[in-house]
């Protein structure tokens, strides 16, 4: 009997435990938290995404108020085409920009929204005209380097 008690304590405490593991990794892997599935979708297109990836969040003011539900290359416009779905309780004006931002020097990237002070509000369907794309490091690197060489070379005359 004292053997069946603890066969049952083990049992549970591994459960509970798989349990935990499975919300860590929902948490970590974006799967988790508050759904925005009953809010508007809104289209923002950008020349250069970075490493964005569908799910990543889309905050305004360091709130998480949407989350970007599809990304696709357009053909007509060769840029990168950004589908982001806004929770209902969030109400951005007409002329709210889209930025693409990194969280801390090399962490995930998000979307960042910043409203405007138009009093018509963005509805389903509508587009973010204004956008700001992905800093790519390599190429800040790149200029830097290649500024640096130039000015260089140009001191020596």
């Amino acid at each position: 009997m004292e053997r069946a008690t603890i066969d049952l304590w083990v049992g549970l405490f591994v459960v509970l435990g798989m349990g935990a593991l499975m919300v860590l990794a929902l948490k970590v892997g974006n799967l988790g938290g508050a759904s925005v599935s009953d809010g508007y979708v809104v289209t923002a297109h950008f020349s250069n995404i970075g490493g964005l990836k569908a799910r990543a969040p889309v905050k305004s003011a360091g709130v998480v108020v949407g989350r970007v539900t599809e990304i696709a290359y357009d053909p007509e416009r060769h840029d990168a085409r950004v589908m982001l779905r806004l929770g209902k309780d969030y109400q951005f004006s007409r002329d709210t920009s889209a930025g693409i931002m990194t969280s801390g020097l090399l962490g995930e990237q998000y979307i960042s929204l910043e409203t405007g002070g138009d009093s018509v509000m963005l509805k389903a369907g509508d587009k973010i005209k204004i956008t700001q794309s992905a800093v790519v490091l390599e190429n800040l690197i790149g200029q830097f380097l290649f500024n640096n060489k130039a000015a260089d070379s140009g001191d020596k005359k």
